[in-house]
This record gives C-alpha cells, structure tokens and sequence, in this order.
C-alpha cells in the first residue's frame, strides 16, 4: 500500500479497506500522541489533550480530509461532502455509512479507474 498516496493526495479513488487502513493509521498515531503527552507531563490543566495534541491536530485533519475526499471520490461525490461531518450527530452517522459501508461507484468514474479493478 502507498502510505505516502493514501494520507497526503487529494486525487483518485481509494475502496473501502484502504479507506478504514488510513482511519486506522490516524487512530493509533492520536492515541501514541496522547501516550506521548501524558508520559512527558505535557497536558494542559484538567484538559485531556497535551500540547504535542494540539500542534498534531492541524496534521491529522489534513491527513483525513485526504482519506475522506478519495473516499467521496469512489462514491462519485465531491470531497466537499466531508462538511457533512460538522453536522451534530447526524454528520458522522452519514460519514460512517457513505464512507466506511457503502460500496463505491463500479467502474471509472469522473474521479478515475474502479480501485478494486
């Protein structure tokens, strides 16, 4: 798998294990940042988040929204449909269904060649 690919381009189509592999990835490294922080003491108050949490953050999100609109792109859809995620409770249902449970578009589609091809 090209790691490189998955977490940094915007580009192409990506099917559902690659998908739920860089969700994976991005899950385990926010949890050996958060080991990290509290191992070096460098929580902030009562917060649950330290400050290698906080410079990570901008990171992950680019990460995801990588991995998020290569997922869109195998539904056909626009990268854009990952704002729905900022809707309250309904947002993130829609994310794990479209994204992590539907199949994607059989065939090409306008965002490249059928990834399981």
């Amino acid at each position: 798998m090209d790691w490189k690919y998955l977490l940094t381009s915007y580009q192409g189509r990506i099917n559902r294990a690659k998908f739920w592999a860089g969700v994976g990835l991005l899950v385990a490294a926010g949890i050996v940042v958060n080991i990290l922080d509290a191992a070096l003491g460098l929580h902030i108050g009562e917060y649950p988040f330290g400050i290698l949490a906080i410079i990570a953050t901008p990171f992950y999100i680019y990460l995801a929204l990588a991995v998020y609109t290569k997922r869109w792109h195998d539904r056909d859809k626009s990268g854009w449909w990952s704002l729905i995620g900022l809707v309250p409770v309904i947002g993130g249902v829609w994310l794990i269904v479209e994204l992590g449970i539907l199949e994607g578009t059989r065939g090409a589609n306008r965002f490249g060649p059928d990834p399981l091809a």
